[in-house]
């Protein structure tokens, strides 16, 4: 897979999927905070996420910006950021992991990580 694929859109938002191609200016070169959603397709609690970080990339649009990397696509992304289990979310800040999130975790959960970003 190249370049990037809609994955998910909300009214007002489009959830990226991003490549080891477009990794580093999706979102290391990003001019806001992005958080990284590590998923995979055969991933049940990824899949009860994606509906949850749609609607916070809705809610905070010009705060930060979600974008998804399936890591049997790209696995060289998810080994270079540590990533050993899934349903892994990473926020990037100035293209530097600032806050990770392991597991699946509430709306309350997952803002409450972001706060400082939000």
């Amino acid at each position: 897979m190249t370049g990037i694929h809609l994955w998910l859109s909300g009214e007002n938002v489009t959830i990226k999927d991003v490549t080891t191609e477009t990794f580093t200016v999706e979102v290391l070169q990003a001019d806001r905070p992005v958080l990284v959603d590590f998923w995979a397709p055969w991933c049940g609690p990824c899949k009860a996420l994606a509906p949850l970080l749609a609607q916070i990339a809705e809610e905070h649009a010009g705060t930060i910006s979600v974008v998804k990397v399936d890591i049997d696509d790209n696995p060289e992304i998810a080994a270079d950021h540590h990533v050993m289990s899934i349903p892994t979310m990473t926020l990037f800040v100035d293209g530097r992991a600032a806050t990770t999130i392991n597991g699946a975790k509430s709306r309350k959960a997952i803002l409450g990580s972001l706060a400082n970003w939000l």
